[in-house]
């Protein structure tokens, strides 16, 4: 007997049974998708000012380059330890301990990138239906990952600084608040907290019994007063914070895709346990190039922070001088996040339709502030990580487009 295959059609493909509900729970990150519009105009002949994608516009230090190769030359890509290279996270603790934060190589869990490590964190303190408090404006992965947790996402306002507003997280705190998270420097605004207001939040975590997830993947990006201060250095929060850090922005190693968490003692198993699901390990040759940038020369971290100041200090002057926009002096991170809401509203715009205007008309990819929550809506984040001449080209073509709106 003979049988044969019912032929297929392309609508066939179609025709699919459902995904689990929680996959929609998910949502994008609005800089890939600029990214990818952006690519495609330039593609096609058209010049693009690239300012959508916080990337540091230079390559990582050859000596981490260096350790990379090496590793990988000396068949250094097997399988280790879920946990990361024993020498990796102690250099990672030991930077950790430069910060004040009370830390050993046992508590550190090597990921394959900060934002993996924020994924595990969320999902590791996350309760189904217990809210979790989310900076808005602030990077859209935070709600996301706590949506898919199962937790509802409670954005809190950034104060006059564009950081954190401590007062508001204390009056959004309620008996359903279990996990605040924290981003310092903030992505997309730059604010950053000091010290005091830092020990004012640790307060509050110890009061209500809170879980952190704290990002502090701009530490180091930081142009006075030397590193951004964590939460986990201070008392009350330091037993209930999970540290996230990477390498991408500090070292230029995006493509490494290499981070870390750093979380109390007694939750180490479970993390490790979570990463054994996830991804089994890090690549070891990518841990080398960890442990060269942690423990080798810093004078590249020292020049990016210079010139970042630089560029920050020319492209707020200059977006300042645009009739009708105001931006805030940033104090950490490569983003600057100016107002145009007096412009927009006025004529009927939203902050998405300006920055679809500038990118069509004008060759500026940026990303519109309300991607980053609802209380962005009417600014735009430009990242200055570019090169002093692309970011003067963007305020010339930026002021082109302003003035079209008059």
């Amino acid at each position: 007997m003979t049988h044969t295959l019912p032929s297929a059609s392309p609508a066939s493909y179609d025709d699919v049974p459902s995904l689990a509900a929680r996959v929609d729970q998910l949502s994008g990150e609005g800089a890939l998708d600029v990214f990818r519009r952006a690519m495609e105009l330039e593609h096609a002949g058209r010049s693009i000012v690239h300012l959508e994608l916080g990337a540091p516009d230079v390559d990582a230090p050859a000596h981490v380059v260096d350790a990379a190769v090496a590793a990988l030359r000396a068949g250094d890509a097997r399988y280790v330890a879920p946990q990361g290279l024993a020498e990796l996270r102690e250099a990672i603790a030991a930077d950790v301990r430069s910060r004040g934060i009370d830390a050993s190589a046992d508590q550190v869990i090597v990921t394959p990138s900060a934002k993996t490590a924020v994924f595990y964190a969320m999902m590791a303190t996350v309760e189904p239906g217990s809210e979790v408090l989310v900076p808005d404006p602030g990077f859209p992965i935070y709600p996301s990952m706590a949506r898919f947790a199962g937790g509802v996402p409670v954005g809190y306002a950034l104060d006059a600084d564009n950081a954190p507003d401590v007062d508001d997280i204390a009056m959004r705190i309620n008996p359903r608040t279990r996990v605040l998270c924290l981003n310092s420097p903030n992505n997309p605004t730059g604010g950053a907290l000091d010290a005091t207001d830092m020990a004012r939040l640790a307060e509050l975590v110890a009061r209500h019994d809170l879980r952190v997830v704290t990002d502090d993947i701009y530490s180091r990006l930081v142009f006075e007063g030397g590193r951004a201060p964590s939460i986990a250095a201070f008392d009350g929060a330091r037993s209930r914070t999970m540290l996230v850090d990477g390498f991408s922005k500090t070292y230029a190693m995006t493509g490494y895709r290499l981070g870390y968490l750093v979380v109390p003692r007694p939750w180490v198993e479970r993390l490790v346990t979570m990463s054994v699901n996830g991804h089994t390990c890090v690549p070891p040759f990518i841990q080398r190039a960890g442990i060269a940038a942690l423990t080798g020369p810093q004078d590249m971290v020292a020049t990016q922070v210079a010139a970042y100041r630089a560029r920050r200090d020319l492209l707020v002057r200059g977006l300042n001088e645009l009739p009708g926009v105001k931006c805030p002096v940033p104090a950490g991170a490569f983003y600057v996040f100016p107002d145009f809401s007096a412009l927009l509203t006025a004529r009927g715009l939203t902050s998405r339709a300006f920055a679809d205007r500038l990118l069509e008309n004008h060759g500026v990819a940026a990303i519109d502030g309300a991607a980053f929550g609802s209380r962005g809506e009417g600014c735009l984040r430009l990242s200055f990580a570019s090169a002093q001449a692309d970011l003067d080209a963007a305020v010339t073509r930026i002021g082109d487009a302003v003035a079209g709106l008059a």
